[in-house]
């Protein structure tokens, strides 16, 4: 592979890993899909940092549950819900309008949909 190439997929590893960072923060994005865009810029393109960020605390789970199709814990999936249904709820009240509550409504079905869809890991 080409060094412009090499950059370039480095780059969007890291735009991408700034985008999961910001999803494991922020209620309306998600961090996983991501995680793992991130992680393929960097397994072509880094070899180092796609290791770091394997045997990472944070998102090393993300990506081995990924790859070993194992899910996500239920305990997991409840309090991301409830954590973003709370940080919904609040962000909902502050802003006090009629497109805040559809938008943020829509988000919250959508982003609670999606986890009940991924696979529940077993214990």
């Amino acid at each position: 592979m080409g060094s412009a190439k090499r950059t370039i997929l480095q780059i969007w590893g890291f735009f991408f890993l700034g985008l999961g960072i910001l999803g494991a923060v922020l209620p309306i994005m998600p961090t996983t899909p991501f995680v793992l865009v991130s992680a393929a810029c960097f397994y072509r393109s880094n070899k180092r940092i796609h290791k770091w960020l394997n045997n990472s605390r944070y998102f090393g789970p993300y990506i081995e549950n990924y790859h070993t199709g194992q899910g996500v814990n239920l305990s997991l999936k409840l309090k991301s819900i409830i954590a973003m249904w709370l940080t919904l709820i609040i962000s909902i009240i502050i802003v006090q309008t009629a497109w805040a509550l559809f938008l943020l409504g829509v988000v919250g079905i959508c982003v609670t949909i999606h986890l009940l869809l991924i696979k529940t890991k077993k214990q």
